[in-house]
């Protein structure tokens, strides 16, 4: 089936067959011309908190160029440390539930449009790149301020150290980088990240006269927060049993019943590398079981091996972190749009039931990919569910389909679990009509 013609009815064995759409399933026009700039990826609210952090610390800037201490060494270094101190802590794992937590206390009678700013409570990673940015360039000015100040040699020693490993850590999180060499790029974050805060240590020891003073300093109270953030994942570190179940060479499901149950909509860290890489994957816990399954979809090497070489162990760490589709408790009826594995991340909210919500999902065989277990439980809490078979209809028009389910649902807001370019087509498209719409953004 296209987007508008029909074909015979499937197997019985086979999802139910996707409706057929009719005239008044063609999409509106977007809306005003603003409207459809802000819809545009470029300029997403994770990018807009970047540029109000940048935005802030040059209003600083200038006020120190005024007031006269943008060469002290002390003041820079003050600068810095806050910069760093909140690209760290943005990324904490209970700061990160905080804010989510926060972000959905809002009631629905409130107006659409404020919900609807809530709703974007993911983007906060847009504050760790501009704090990480704007932190290096105030260390970069003060190492500087330290070097024509012939500041202690320990401290430009530990500093140019720290400074070369602050620019690693930034160039590899560079977008072009980071997408096509993600390995290095997490393994330069998560080691040298390490290095840096142990030099940064040390440095702030030489500046203060000793470790002592830096123990009574201002400095050091935020020193060891940041390490006590940093340490206290790994402190949760653990090798726990899994059991996985290959319904197809496409997908594993994996179980976990290692004492557990994560709140629907979050994720969990696993590795069976724990130094070396870390791959975040939904949680979906079952309605009145105990533990918890993750689905693993063929997307690259680490996930082929996995599937192909089961581990019967894996190491997880730290605690179970809201996604992005926790946002559906601000909304009074909600449409899934998934693609393929990214029914994973909808699972467990169509189990929970919090929301009234239908689901849009394509994909390959959904039987024969995912398991009869898996789509009969799907059906089960949505009957009314339109599953689309790629192999059998053809590449649906997953932004036509998901406005005519929204249009007849009566929902308010879509939230859409796909690919990069599937789900920016939704979001944008749906944001340039009006439509609050919601997906992942790929910042990690």
């Amino acid at each position: 089936m296209t987007s508008t013609g029909l074909r015979p009815p499937p197997a019985p064995t086979g999802p139910p067959p996707a409706p057929a759409t009719t005239p008044g399933d063609a999409l509106p026009p977007p809306a005003a011309r603003l409207r459809r700039i802000l819809a545009h990826p470029r300029f997403m609210h994770h990018h807009r908190l970047v540029a109000a952090v940048l935005t802030g610390n040059a209003v600083l800037l200038a006020y120190g160029w005024i007031a006269g201490w943008w060469r002290d060494p002390g003041a820079l270094g003050d600068a810095a440390l806050a910069n760093v101190a909140l690209a760290v802590l943005v990324r904490q794992q209970y700061l990160v539930n905080l804010f989510f937590w926060l972000a959905t206390r809002a009631p629905t009678r409130w107006p659409l449009r404020i919900r609807a700013t809530l709703g974007k409570v993911y983007h906060f990673g847009g504050l760790h790149v501009g704090a990480a940015l704007a932190g290096t360039g105030w260390y970069l000015a003060q190492l500087g301020a330290l070097t024509v100040g012939d500041g202690p040699t320990g401290a430009l020693v530990t500093g140019y150290a720290a400074a070369g490993l602050l620019l690693a850590v930034v160039g590899t999180a560079l977008p072009p980088v980071r997408s096509r060499r993600h390995d290095l790029f997490e393994r330069t974050h998560r080691l040298g990240g390490w290095a840096a805060l142990a030099l940064l240590w040390a440095q702030a020891g030489f500046l203060a006269g000793g470790p002592v003073a830096l123990a009574a300093s201002p400095q050091g109270g935020v020193l060891a927060v940041l390490t006590a953030s940093i340490a206290l994942p790994w402190l949760r570190l653990r090798r726990v049993p899994v059991v996985v179940q290959r319904p197809s060479s496409h997908v594993a499901l994996v179980h976990f019943d290692h004492g557990v149950t994560p709140f629907p909509g979050s994720s969990t860290a696993v590795s069976r590398s724990p130094l070396w890489e870390w791959h975040s994957f939904a949680n979906v816990p079952a309605p009145g079981r105990s533990g918890f399954r993750l689905t693993v979809s063929r997307a690259g090497d680490w996930t082929g091996r996995f599937i192909d070489d089961a581990p019967d162990r894996v190491w997880v760490k730290g605690i179970s972190t809201a996604g992005v589709a926790n946002i559906e408790t601000l909304f009074r009826r909600v449409v899934y749009v998934a693609t393929g594995s990214g029914i994973g991340p909808v699972l467990p909210h169509l189990l929970a039931g919090l929301v009234p919500a239908r689901l849009v999902w394509a994909a390959r065989r959904h039987r024969e990919t995912f398991g009869d277990d898996l789509v009969d439980e799907i059906l089960a809490h949505q009957p009314d569910a339109l599953l689309w078979d790629t192999a059998r209809d053809g590449k649906p028009d997953m932004l036509r389909l998901a406005w005519r389910v929204y249009r007849e649902f009566d929902a308010e807001a879509v939230i859409c679990i796909s690919n990069r370019t599937l789900t920016w087509q939704v979001v944008r498209g749906m944001e340039e009509r009006g439509v609050p719409a919601y997906g992942a953004i790929w910042d990690s």
